[in-house]
């Protein structure tokens, strides 16, 4: 069973929302947070990325950079851009992009159900990228940052959600980007009724973030050794995550561009490459977007190329061997261009789908050879693999919209 948790969320006063309410930490680079947060003194990058706020040069890792997100933390709250619910609850987050909806829950969930493997991954996380959010969370004491998390969809949840949306949101606004953000606070019966229905849940699925939802799960067993008459009630045995039906996620392309062929010239890079695929040249002047699994989209020499996998190629019962992004390394990164460790080899770049194609060709004619374009993968190919207590490859998925951080803080 699912155990999801009310709690006193601290979040921003309704004129502040909109100005605190930030992307996530890790899809920007220091540069940028900075740009982001210019000229907005409330945004929650001052939060998240504390060192935009420290002398340029700072070690993004200096323990100064995480007191500076606590002191930026409580003197938002004592200055009353935020302010803290006087009783627990759960919320609503509804996320419009392009006129397609994402409707999710806000609430705590157990760091004993991600132990156990109920809260299942498919991501493995990298110790410094992990440590770095322990630092964060442990500093601040409070759980900044929300999982985003998922679960095969139950009507009986989506019935009492769609029932809250009818009433007055707490906010809802555009953000720069356009994507419509709107949330409601659930009345006390249904956070009982939404509790109840998803203790008849069995699992739920880490979307994106499994970083922070590590880092949670560390401080809160840190918090266990500094307290151990500790109850299992404490805010620190729970971790701010947003919950939403997998069948409303979307999932865009993770593309994949390459620097060189690997000592090969084109003509025979191309005849390596046949042994694996069928390639057809694309008389269309526009990027190839691959239309169904098992093909795959390459922009070489000012050229559109359509590849399909060729049978044999792959194993179609294989819940990894079977992923897209599996297929293009196992059979022409791997083999042709010589890139064994796509997560470290710097001669390969990853490229989110949100940036479109025309970025796969921007950086073929900047700084790279080749670009692959990629069909998404789905949510039942992700389920799939945690269900079987797998690790996607990396750089698999790409999810959009972003939730916001800063709009939810649960304090530890």
């Amino acid at each position: 069973m699912a155990l999801v948790k009310a709690f006193e969320s601290v979040r921003p006063d309704k004129q502040y929302a909109h100005l605190v309410a930030a992307l996530p930490y890790d899809v920007m680079n220091c540069e940028e947070a900075y740009k982001m947060a210019e000229n907005n003194k409330y945004s929650f990058l001052h939060i998240d990325r504390a060192e935009i706020d420290l002398p340029q040069g700072v070690d993004l890792y200096d323990k100064k950079v995480y007191e500076k997100a606590k002191e930026n933390l409580y003197s938002m709250i004592s200055g009353g851009v935020f302010k803290k619910d006087n009783k627990p609850s759960l919320y609503i987050y509804r996320l419009i992009m392009n006129g397609r909806s994402q409707t999710g829950i806000v609430g705590c969930v157990s760091i004993d159900e991600y132990l156990n493997n109920t809260i299942k991954k498919h991501e493995y996380t990298k110790p410094d990228k992990e440590q770095d959010r322990i630092n964060h969370v442990d500093i601040c004491n409070a759980n900044t940052g929300p999982i985003f998390l998922t679960y095969k969809k139950k009507d009986s949840i989506n019935d009492i959600v769609k029932s809250c949306t009818y009433n007055e949101p707490e906010y809802d606004f555009v953000s720069s980007d356009g994507i419509r953000h709107t949330v409601w606070i659930i009345d006390s019966k249904k956070v009982a009724e939404i509790i109840e229905n998803f203790k008849e849940v069995k699992s739920l699925y880490i979307a994106d973030g499994h970083h922070r939802a590590a880092s949670a799960v560390n401080v809160g067993l840190k918090r266990r050794k500094q307290y151990p008459d500790y109850t299992g009630n404490e805010e620190f045995n729970y971790f701010l995550a947003v919950m939403f039906p997998s069948d409303e996620l979307n999932i865009l392309d993770y593309n994949r561009v390459v620097k060189d062929l690997n000592g090969f010239n084109e003509e025979e890079f191309m005849n390596q490459i046949k042994s694996n695929f069928t390639v057809f040249k694309c008389n269309d002047k526009n990027p190839y977007r691959p239309e169904e699994r098992h093909t795959f989209g390459m922009y070489l020499n000012n050229q559109w190329h359509k590849l399909i996998a060729k049978k044999g190629t792959f194993n179609e019962e294989d819940s990894i061997d079977s992923l897209d992004v599996s297929i293009l390394q196992n059979n022409l990164i791997t083999p042709v261009l010589g890139i064994t460790d796509p997560k470290s080899d710097k001669r390969i770049d990853f490229v989110g789908g949100i940036r479109g194609l025309k970025e796969l060709e921007r950086r073929v004619h900047k700084d790279m050879k080749v670009a692959f374009s990629m069909y998404p993968t789905s949510m039942e190919e992700i389920i799939r693999v945690a269900d079987e207590g797998k690790v996607m490859p990396a750089k698999s998925t790409w999810f959009e919209p972003k939730l916001r951080s800063g709009l939810f803080i649960h304090l530890l």
